[in-house]
């Protein structure tokens, strides 16, 4: 019976997961026309791993690329009017309407990662780059559309730089995809460093989502490493949103990034769907998007590290899996560009975050006030448990999840 649930659970899930995949075919840039009053247009760089479709409707496919590609692609995002903050408005027919949908404008390929000096230039906001990292089951277009949606509704005053990695975006590709991340860590390394060589760039911000997160903390744990055990100091800020990390892998790649990291903002909710199951094709241990922020040791242990976390778990979407509400809900989405990007913390005093949104904010666990979640009185160690000895409620004391490693990384 219980074999039976575990299937019944995995098919009613990817079915809600599948759903969940973008349109197919609306790259080809639209002809021109006279502009549509009350629209607005994203313009991005977009670095990829994938390999060339042949298509312009849909310009990358989701295999592997033995080389990075870099486009600059332009945007157009219907009247406010017209739409709801947090959504893709997806044509429903070729063209699209721009007065209605979210219509590509304009793309370019350029030769190289490197060659996007030029586009940075005429682009450059203030020397601030977001650069947005997609997870699991993500065409080339859903990546796309999905980070304009973001750049627009956040009004973030930034640079846009996407890094879309090979997504056949299929469910039951799941090990494809994750493989795929650890596939493409040397690109988004090499754009990151394209990006901080750029004199223009005073900060980057670092936006990743679900399996995304994984590739970006691998990343930055692969220069740390490179580099002697240190970032540069123009990556100010990462924000892991939905991370489907092992929470254990996460404890220690972030050791491995050394002593001098940049401002870590985490968002979780623990009724991820989308997370639960991850959870149990992976051997059924936490990811570190669904735990509560509330609980020891995670509060102390986040509060010790400087990292801030925000639990979106009474945020109500349109999202069925409850998986995307950093991007759906427009409080996030405004919270991320007006004060994340500046590498601006979370205090009691001056952000208001809504009623329903709790935060456990690095350095004042002793007192946040009204944004903050209650701790519970019966700490348990479900950092250092197995699942069956967190089932039966004991732990092994193997320290702080973000102790040092003993001895210095290896580079992989």
């Amino acid at each position: 019976m219980r074999s039976r649930w575990r299937i019944a659970l995995v098919l009613s899930l990817s079915v809600a997961v599948a759903a969940c995949g973008g349109k197919k075919g609306f790259m080809a840039p639209i002809a021109e026309t006279a502009p549509v009053p009350g629209t607005s247009t994203v313009d991005m760089l977009v670095a990829t791993t994938r390999v060339p479709s042949g298509d312009p409707n849909t310009l990358f496919s989701g295999e592997r690329s033995a080389r990075p590609f870099l486009t600059e692609i332009a945007v157009s995002i219907p009247p406010d009017k017209n739409r709801k903050p947090g959504s893709v408005q997806w044509p429903k027919k070729l063209p699209p309407n721009p007065e209605t949908d979210f219509a590509v404008t304009r793309v370019q390929q350029l030769p190289s990662v490197e060659s996007g000096e030029a586009w940075f230039r005429a682009h450059n906001r203030n020397g601030h780059v977001m650069v947005f990292v997609h997870g699991f089951n993500n065409r080339y277009e859903d990546a796309v559309f999905r980070f304009a949606q973001i750049v627009h509704d956040s009004d973030a005053q930034v640079t846009p730089i996407l890094f879309t990695w090979p997504s056949r975006a299929r469910v039951f590709d799941y090990n494809y995809d994750k493989e795929s991340t650890n596939y493409s860590r040397t690109g988004l390394e090499r754009l990151l460093r394209a990006i901080e060589a750029e004199k223009g760039v005073t900060d980057i911000t670092i936006l990743a989502h679900s399996m995304g997160t994984w590739l970006a903390m691998e990343s930055l744990r692969q220069m740390a490493i490179r580099d002697g055990g240190k970032l540069g100091p123009k990556i100010q800020n990462v924000v892991l949103a939905s991370p489907d990390i092992d929470i254990d892998v996460f404890a220690r790649q972030w050791s491995d990034m050394g002593e001098r990291k940049p401002n870590f903002t985490i968002f979780v909710s623990q009724d991820d769907r989308a997370l639960a199951l991850s959870r149990f094709i992976s051997g059924d241990v936490k990811r570190l998007g669904q735990i509560n922020p509330s609980d020891e040791p995670y509060r102390d242990q986040f509060e010790k590290a400087g990292i801030t976390v925000v639990d979106l778990t009474k945020v109500q979407t349109g999202d069925r899996l409850n998986h995307g509400k950093f991007a759906e809900s427009p409080q996030i989405v405004q919270l991320i560009g007006e004060r994340l990007v500046n590498g601006q913390t979370l205090t009691d005093s001056d952000v208001s975050l809504g009623d329903g949104i709790t935060a456990i904010v690095a350095g004042t666990a002793g007192g946040i006030g009204r944004i903050a979640a209650t701790t519970v009185a019966t700490p348990v160690d479900l950092l250092t448990m197995t699942p069956a000895q967190e089932r039966l409620g004991s732990s092994v004391d193997r320290g702080s999840m973000f102790d040092q490693p003993e001895k210095p990384p290896v580079a992989q």
